[in-house]
This record gives structure tokens, C-alpha cells and sequence, in this order.
């Protein structure tokens, strides 16, 4: 009976983050950026930055993908990531654009944590930051020893065009039908988490592992709670972590300020280095998937560097 609470305590979670506060912020996201694709805004900025971010590994397509986790979710770069994989990117484009993909944060977290105190201009900007370092530090570095051959690349995307009111009104409407599909696709994945996540925390690991790390933790002056955001963030991702820190804003059980939790934690929990999001990333493509190691170091150094930033001026 006990577990039956938890599994529908869970759902009601589940589906109220996912129907009530994910699916407006993605429809208003998704329009956004299929509108600014249908006009051709997406292609002329990727054109214009395409040349000036070549140093640090990315191309043209590298940007999209940059523009999609920032303004759609994690999983929006997935066909991206394909597409370069099919049109002959070398495997050193390609880990750096997965490593600047890993330490970026993913739109579908970072958008709903501003109604929890998080500072948006702020976390977008060390967002980018952090995956172009990421890049720069896979392509020159630890993925220096890649392939660097590729065929000539077609970086042009196929976009709907809204010339008219019944072509706006078609990008509408299959924006909204993919921030849909989005929502409600991460309710099994935020469903079982949660539950796993409860019954864990029912039989104390959580506390145990707390109380094992306190010292630490106390002599670093770290909130305590961190170590049940990072557990979750590692095996559940982004958006159970949103989900724990809705609930721990509602029922004030951190230690420290909700605000300055959310804004000094951002740069360690919010990006897309967990266990659903690689394996969700390198689904893309054979290629995509042999360049995994080198940009996991990758994106370990783009995580910290945000880290760093948001613990220093969070």
C-alpha cells in the first residue's frame, strides 16, 4: 500500500511539472525558435558566428546545436548531432560539438528554474561560455588525436517557410506540437526516478551517505542537500532534479537561501553530463558515439568552469 502512495505521489509530481510548468515554457521556446528558423534569423546568425567559433573546434551545424539546447531542451540536438554525422563532419568536429553540448544547460531545466530565483541572463551566459570551452579544450586537447578528415560540408537546414498568416499559423502549430511531445515524453523517465529517488530516501541512503560526507561537506561550507540533488542529477537528470528542488522550495527544508542554492548550484546541476542525457546524446550516430570519451573530459571541464562561476558570483 505504502508503495502505491508513493508511485501515484510520483505521477501527480510528474505530470503537474510536466503539463503545468515545462509544456507552457517549451510551446512559448518552441515557437520562438521555429519562427526564427521559418524567417531565416537561425541560418544568418549561424552563418555569421560559424567562422568566429572555427577556432575552438565548432561549424556551422555545431551552432545550431549550441541554439537548440539553449532555447528547446537536451535531446534537441540529437538530430543535429545525425546530420553531421551523415554529411561527413570529422570525428574531431563532432567531439567537440558533443563535449560543448554536455557542459551547456539544457533549456527545458533552465527555463522553469527561473520561477525557483535563478538568474537567466546570468546562467545562459555562463552556459556558453562553458561549452565553448568544452569545445575548445576537446579539439585542441583531448581530442587532438581524432580524425580531422571530412568531406565537404552542406551546412544549410531544411526550414518551413512563414511567408504568409497559414505559414506562421503551420509553425505554430507543429512548434506546439513538439513541446507536447516533449513534456509528455520525460513523464515515464521523471515518474520512475521520483520513485526510485523516495524509496532510496526511504530506506536512508541518502542520510547515511549525508551524514558519511558531513565533515567534508561542513568544512566547505556545501549545503547538505546537494549530495541528494547530485545522486538524483547523476542517475535521473535534469529535470528530477527541477522536480526536488520545486519540492524543497515549497517545503523550505534547505539550509541555506532557496535563491542562493538554486544560483550557486546551477553550473554543477543543470547541464546534460548525467546518465539518460549521454545516453540519450550518442544515440545520435556510430561516429557520435566512438567520440564519447574525449567529450565527456571535455564537458567535464566546461561543467567546472561554470561551477566555479556560478559558487563565485551566483
Amino acid at each position: 500500500m505504502e508503495l502505491i502512495d508513493i508511485v501515484l505521489k510520483a505521477g501527480r509530481s510528474a505530470v503537474e511539472l510536466s503539463l503545468f510548468i515545462l509544456l507552457p515554457i517549451m510551446v512559448v521556446m518552441l515557437c520562438l525558435m521555429r519562427m526564427l528558423e521559418a524567417r531565416g534569423v537561425t541560418d544568418w546568425v549561424v552563418a555569421k558566428l560559424a567562422p568566429v567559433l572555427k577556432p575552438v573546434g565548432l561549424t556551422g551545424l555545431s551552432v545550431f546545436a549550441a541554439l537548440q539546447i539553449s532555447l528547446v531542451s537536451f535531446a534537441a540536438p540529437i538530430a543535429t548531432l545525425a546530420m553531421m554525422e551523415q554529411r561527413g563532419a570529422s570525428d574531431r568536429h563532432l567531439a567537440a560539438t558533443l563535449a560543448m553540448v554536455f557542459a551547456m544547460g539544457q533549456a527545458n531545466v533552465m527555463f522553469p528554474m527561473a520561477a525557483l530565483d535563478l538568474r537567466l541572463g546570468f546562467a545562459l551566459a555562463v552556459s556558453l561560455a562553458g561549452g565553448l570551452l568544452a569545445a575548445a579544450v576537446t579539439y585542441h586537447g583531448f581530442g587532438r588525436r581524432l580524425s580531422a578528415a571530412e568531406k565537404t560540408m552542406d551546412e544549410t537546414l531544411k526550414h518551413p517557410v512563414a511567408e504568409d498568416g497559414k505559414g506562421v499559423l503551420d509553425v505554430i502549430n507543429r512548434a506546439g506540437a513538439e513541446a507536447f511531445r516533449i513534456a509528455v515524453g520525460v513523464i515515464p523517465m521523471l515518474v520512475l526516478s521520483m520513485v526510485a529517488i523516495t524509496i532510496l530516501r526511504g530506506l536512508g541512503l541518502f542520510a547515511w551517505l549525508t551524514g558519511l560526507l558531513a565533515p567534508l561537506l561542513q568544512a566547505a561550507a556545501i549545503d547538505p542537500s546537494l549530495v541528494l540533488l547530485t545522486l538524483t542529477k547523476a542517475l535521473a537528470g535534469g529535470t528530477a532534479v527541477f522536480g526536488l528542488l520545486d519540492d524543497m522550495h515549497r517545503e523550505g527544508t534547505a539550509q541555506i537561501p532557496h535563491a542562493v542554492l538554486v544560483n550557486q548550484s546551477a553550473g554543477w546541476l543543470i547541464h546534460t553530463m548525467d546518465v539518460p542525457g549521454v545516453a540519450i546524446l550518442i544515440s545520435a550516430g556510430k561516429r557520435v558515439a566512438s567520440v564519447c570519451a574525449p567529450a565527456v573530459l571535455g564537458g567535464c571541464v566546461g561543467i567546472a568552469a561554470r561551477t566555479a562561476a556560478h559558487v563565485l558570483f551566483g
